[in-house]
């Protein structure tokens, strides 16, 4: 039992250390030695566990979709509307991008040219994001002449861009860089305002715990 709670710490560092390195340098840039530097384990210890870069990689990109379904199944659990869940799923995705080196490191692994397959974080990100635009639509919420299609393209290349602009500077992933977003976006997305309920801003507090 205390050997197999050490290889469960073991995994968990290794996922830890990997996502903050890919998350810096990329995929291609990220090195096996340096993930083992930072998680504090031997190389033998990383391929007992992982058998290449890939399936590491694989396992960060995995872990990001866990972490943003649980966010976003509860950015909808406190949403007042269908709508206000697009714009707090959204708006907490790019402030967990901006905190959790996990999230972050997820949509960069997921938009590397340089890995075969992968964009696991992508096609859930544009599934979910497409739902949620549905859901607007069937509750009265979405303007007539707005696509879910379309609108949930829009949402994901914007969140997406922010997350790449923020190499350059963190401020694309503020809560205010967020709030301005819908601030634009919003008034097209909505019913007109005397048939429409009433959606505020993003509410991402302070982002994930």
């Amino acid at each position: 039992m205390v050997i197999q709670v050490r290889a469960a710490r073991t995994r968990q560092s290794l996922i830890g250390a990997a996502a903050e390195v890919f998350a810096d340098e990329g995929y291609v840039r990220a090195s096996l030695p340096s993930i083992c530097k930072r998680a504090g384990v031997s190389s033998g210890a990383l391929h007992f566990h992982f058998a290449s870069k890939e399936a590491l990689a694989r396992e960060v990109e995995g872990a990001a979709v866990v972490s943003a379904q649980k966010l976003a199944e509860r950015c909808r659990a406190e949403a007042g509307s269908a709508l206000q869940s697009v714009v707090d799923v959204t708006s907490g995705l790019m402030l967990a991008m901006a905190s959790d080196p996990v999230v972050r490191a997820g949509f960069r692994l997921s938009g590397d040219p340089s890995r075969k397959g992968g964009a696991e974080l992508f096609q859930w990100w544009y599934a979910s994001a497409r739902e949620l635009v549905v859901r607007a639509r069937g509750a009265g919420e979405l303007a007539q002449d707005v696509s879910p299609e379309d609108a949930a393209a829009v949402i994901v290349a914007a969140t997406v861009g922010f997350g790449a602009l923020a190499g350059w500077d963190e401020e694309w992933l503020s809560s205010g860089r967020a709030e301005r977003f819908w601030a634009f976006v919003l008034p097209r997305l909505a019913v007109a305002p005397e048939g429409r309920p009433d959606v505020v801003g993003p509410d991402v507090g302070e982002g994930p715990p």
